[in-house]
């Protein structure tokens, strides 16, 4: 069993919480955010597709523990919702030829460098034009009560996430500390990176 695999067979009841990401809320509730679709990748046992599908949006999730996507589909059902749950890696993973989501979201991928990359890649290729990409992590300049990894081999920056992309348009990007609350593991203030921006 992985060290993810263990670490959600641990919390059948979500290991980040229930309540989705607070960035997901504030881009998804734009005027100008009118997806009907969208893909989450390392999406853990999937507070945020979930509540995504409970907007009415098609929802995809992918990630690299089966128990999680498990543990998702249970709580999906007793939500009655319904959300698409794949067990993949994002460094390897591909949708099947043609098939586009209308956002990509990635939301603390806590992996090295080229894992993080291929997710951003992954993300880019997942979306057709004029769609979204929503990415948050954690940030290399840290700050706050230091919350998440201490190795900056696994943490983000400003340069990484506006080199990454090869053809989506910035709308925002920020840096800084925020308050977070999602669930036992991510509590206080944390320093984190903000992506947001529109496949041209």
């Amino acid at each position: 069993m992985s060290k993810w695999d263990d670490k959600y067979a641990g919390a059948p009841e979500g290991l980040f919480g229930v309540e989705p990401n607070s960035y997901l809320e504030q881009v998804a509730q734009r005027s100008d955010f009118t997806a009907k679709s969208g893909i989450c990748l390392a999406d853990g046992d999937g507070r945020n597709s979930r509540w995504l599908a409970r907007r009415g949006l098609s929802m995809t999730a992918l990630d690299l523990s089966g128990v999680a996507a498990e543990n998702g589909r249970k709580l999906d059902a007793a939500a009655g919702v319904l959300v698409e749950r794949i067990a993949g890696d994002v460094a390897h993973w591909n949708p099947d030829p043609g098939r586009q989501w209308d956002a990509a979201f990635q939301f603390y991928l806590q992996a090295p460098a080229a894992e993080r990359l291929a997710g951003l890649h992954l993300a880019e290729a997942c979306v057709r034009p004029g769609g979204w990409i929503v990415v948050e992590g954690f940030s290399k300049q840290g700050g706050g009560d230091d919350l998440g990894p201490q190795d900056p081999e696994l943490l983000y920056s400003q340069d990484e996430l506006l080199s990454a992309f090869q053809d989506v348009e910035t709308l925002e990007l920020l840096s800084g500390v925020v308050r977070l609350d999602e669930g036992g593991r991510h509590q206080g203030l944390g320093g984190v990176v903000r992506f947001c921006g529109r496949k041209r």
